[in-house]
């Protein structure tokens, strides 16, 4: 036996009665071996206790299998659903994923990304943050290849996955409009990340090309609770808005809650709110929150099968894709606001 107890593939070739490269290749997926050979080795390794050490493999081949997710606000439905997503197709395609939680500040990403090539990943996933170039370059020279989701700058051999969020706020302030809100407004954190940014700038843009100058709430981490306090600020106004987009789904039920439950408006016949996540909790019937529905198996399919390519050496790619809107009840329809109106008259 080997060292400390520990069962190795030479004492499974042993007890076998077959080489130690015959062992080596029964465990490894579409190498050739007989199957009178793959059940003598089988039958020793169950026998034996015996388990791979991918990791010792990983050394040998100069490739660990261990992909990166650095990420922040993992207790967010959003956020959470998305890395799920992606740990179960990583692993479906024989990846090991390792998860590294940071804060959204560049440093702390950085941080990760150094504990990344310290344990030889072949891959990281950067959800939050955006690493500095002199960094990515270090990522690159040590092989450790690059995905980013929803960043904003181009890295040599890296790949961008983005959404077309400025389009998806444009979608927003036409859908109000057309529903015939007049007074719409906009509820964002201060969380100036590239996609809020961009969700916020579609909205602001397709309102002015129509002359609209709405109301902007801006304040906050993108919680509830910045939402709430939002949205009672709004509601507080002698103009307060008939219609919200918010740049997330959680703002956006903070923002419905404090119009119930603080001012006794009507959503959507007094207010019409739109959020953009399209979390779990958007479909619940407290809310019916009308919203974007973040493409989440294609931004996980856009990962996995670049990763799954031989790498493209400097040339940086960027993967687009899009956030279609989801319909519920928290946008007051045409007849209904028809309704609403014969009512008052």
């Amino acid at each position: 036996m080997s060292v400390k107890g520990a069962v190795s593939a030479r004492d499974v070739a042993e007890a076998a009665g077959v080489s130690r490269t015959a062992v080596s290749r029964t465990f490894t997926p579409g190498a050739s071996v007989s199957p009178t050979t793959r059940a003598k080795v089988m039958a020793a390794a169950e026998a034996l206790g015996y388990q791979v050490n991918n990791l010792a493999r990983g050394l040998t081949r100069a490739e660990s299998g261990l992909v990166a997710l650095i990420v922040a606000e993992l207790e967010t439905p959003y956020r959470s659903l998305l890395v799920s997503a992606l740990t179960n197709r990583l692993q479906s395609a024989g990846k090991v994923a390792m998860i590294i939680n940071t804060d959204r500040s560049d440093a702390s990403v950085e941080a990760a990304l150094r504990q990344a090539i310290g344990y030889r990943t072949d891959a990281a996933i950067v959800l939050s943050g955006m690493p500095d170039r002199a960094l990515a370059d270090l990522c690159q020279r040590n092989g450790l290849r690059l995905v980013l989701i929803n960043r904003d700058e181009e890295f040599p051999g890296a790949v961008r996955i983005r959404l077309d969020d400025e389009e998806a706020g444009a979608t927003a302030a036409r859908t109000l409009l057309r529903v015939g809100c007049a007074r719409p407004a906009l509820v964002t954190s201060a969380s100036a990340t590239v996609s809020l940014a961009a969700r916020a700038r579609g909205f602001l843009a397709e309102l002015s090309k129509e002359g609209v100058s709405p109301i902007v709430a801006v304040d906050g981490p993108t919680h509830y609770k910045t939402g709430l306090a939002l949205g009672t600020d709004i509601l507080s106004r002698a103009d307060r808005p008939d219609g919200v987009f918010c740049v997330t789904d959680l703002i956006a039920f903070g923002v419905i809650d404090a119009a119930r439950q603080r001012f006794g408006l009507r959503v959507p016949v007094d207010l019409s709110v739109i959020g953009f996540d399209n979390v779990p909790q958007a479909s619940w019937e407290a809310y019916g929150l009308t919203t974007f529905r973040q493409p989440i198996d294609g931004i996980v399919e856009a990962c996995v099968n670049w990763l799954s390519q031989p790498s493209s050496g400097n040339t940086p790619e960027t993967v687009y894709l899009s956030a279609e809107i989801e319909w519920r009840t928290s946008v007051l329809s045409l007849s209904q606001r028809s309704q609403s109106q014969s009512r008052k008259i």
